[in-house]
């Protein structure tokens, strides 16, 4: 790596805890959906050793609800509960058919999101399940794989000759009567659905939960999270930073859309503009989204930067434990990588109360989203 690709971090040592917060109806809610299972929680013993720490888990997202990620967790929530806002409140029902007919005198109903992949696709799925029409606005880097898998779920796709950050604003100007705009970020005056978003990631960490309860073991002593505009971080922060389990949490970003980071460092949101380039496509945002912002700066231990070669790295160590992992699936891992790998990683060991006996904890949001990538990256 040359020196314009080292990592970037900011530690937060007087990081807050927060009053619990969970929502077990999200969790019930997803029961009912199909194909719904908790994912696999998988031990990562060639990680841990790389990172010198007693454990590690990872929590894999390739296979979520039959699509390739964690983002049909949000999506659907958020979906379902705009619409019962809008058009609720809505009978008792046990199947999405029965859901979807009571939206059917509703009907032409269209749902809008920008995306830079895997929101998207789950917006037009959730759209599938309740007849709904699905129209999908991407910026114009977007692989053709994402793309397509897009179209397949019936979507209308729109490209935006721009960034993310730029189809979020398009999608915005699109909300009327007839088309619902589910959105993972906020903006002014746009904060319930996004807050939603938050809400349905909490099933991830209640599986976690669960399953670490099932093999007698603690919580984890550190969580690492991959942040775009803020939403899954803000929902780590939310579980792990209660005053009653103060897991240490650190967010992670590509160096080239490092909106949190600059944020933090500024105390205040700040953009980081565009193009951004880097192959974790999910991660591609200039903005954080303002609903996450107070969580991530007051609840982040700490904050990485890292550039797409530790990405890279950890793609191909979580596949010697088993672990099929994007580019952008990938990035809670690279994150720690360039933090306990480093020059400085004494330090950050230091700051993060990291032993080698401590337990760590990684999301890894999605599987090989785009194939061909993810082959020559392995090699």
């Amino acid at each position: 790596m040359t020196a314009s690709e080292t990592s970037h971090v900011y530690l937060h040592p007087h990081a807050q805890t927060f009053a619990p917060h969970t929502r077990p109806e999200v969790l019930d809610f997803h029961r009912r959906l199909p194909g719904y299972a908790p994912t696999p929680l998988v031990s990562a013993p060639h990680l841990a050793a790389a990172l010198g720490v007693g454990e590690v888990w990872v929590k894999d997202e390739s296979h979520r609800l039959e699509l390739p990620a964690y983002k049909i967790l949000g999506a659907s929530w958020a979906t379902y509960r705009e619409l019962e806002t809008l058009f609720g409140p809505f009978e008792p029902w046990t199947t999405l058919d029965g859901l979807a007919a009571q939206l059917r005198p509703h009907l032409p109903l269209v749902l809008v999101a920008a995306t830079d992949g895997n929101h998207g696709r789950a917006v037009a799925r959730v759209a599938g399940w309740l007849g709904l029409q699905a129209h999908i606005l991407v910026p114009q880097d977007m692989v053709e794989a994402r793309q397509r898998a897009i179209v397949g779920e019936g979507a209308r796709l729109q490209i935006i000759h721009g960034s993310y950050d730029e189809a979020v604003m398009a999608a915005a100007e699109r909300a009327d009567g007839r088309h619902v705009v589910i959105s993972d970020t906020a903006w002014d005056g746009y904060t319930r659905v996004p807050g939603w978003v938050v809400e349905g990631y909490s099933t991830i960490f209640l599986e976690i939960d669960a399953q670490l309860a099932a093999r007698h073991a603690p919580p984890p002593d550190v969580v690492a999270v991959q942040m775009g505009v803020g939403s899954l971080a803000a929902a780590v922060v939310r579980h792990y930073r209660a005053a009653d389990m103060p897991t240490r949490v650190v967010g992670v970003e590509p160096l080239h859309a490092d909106c949190v980071l600059r944020s933090l460092q500024a105390g205040q949101p700040v953009e980081t503009p565009g193009p951004h380039p880097s192959i974790m496509a999910g991660l591609n945002c200039g903005t954080v989204s303002p609903l996450a912002w107070p969580l991530l700066r007051d609840g982040l231990n700490a904050s990485v930067a890292i550039p797409d070669a530790r990405a890279e790295d950890a793609m191909r160590m979580l596949a010697a434990d088993g672990v099929v992992s994007g580019e952008s699936g990938a990035a809670g891992a690279g994150g720690l990588i360039a933090l306990l790998t480093g020059p400085d990683a004494r330090r950050h060991r230091d700051a993060l109360d990291l032993t080698p006996h401590s337990r760590v904890l990684i999301v890894s949001t999605e599987g090989a989203t785009d194939p061909q990538a993810y082959a020559r990256i392995l090699g």
